[in-house]
């Protein structure tokens, strides 16, 4: 099974994101980014995240990614999880 790095998740996160707020295309993101602070709003927040699942083919509770606070933890959630599937 093809395993993807955290940075390779990472640039995925960025790529959701500017498929659902296209506006940021050109934003310089960080890991320290957070979804609510570039605009996103909770159904944003959602889709990105639906998205995202789809992409890594996870499954994942959404509670499980409750006390995510920026776009690099989130990515490193989701590194996490892929590596135990």
């Amino acid at each position: 099974m093809f395993k993807r790095s955290e940075e390779e998740i990472f640039e995925i996160v960025k790529g959701h994101i500017c498929e659902v707020i296209p506006d940021l295309e050109d934003h310089p993101f960080t890991p320290t980014d957070q979804l609510v602070n570039l605009g996103a709003n909770s159904i944003d927040r959602a889709e990105i995240v639906m998205m995202l699942m789809e992409t890594l083919s996870l499954q994942i509770p959404r509670v499980e990614l409750f006390g995510v606070k920026n776009i690099g933890e989130l990515a490193h959630v989701l590194y996490e999880k892929s590596k135990a599937k």
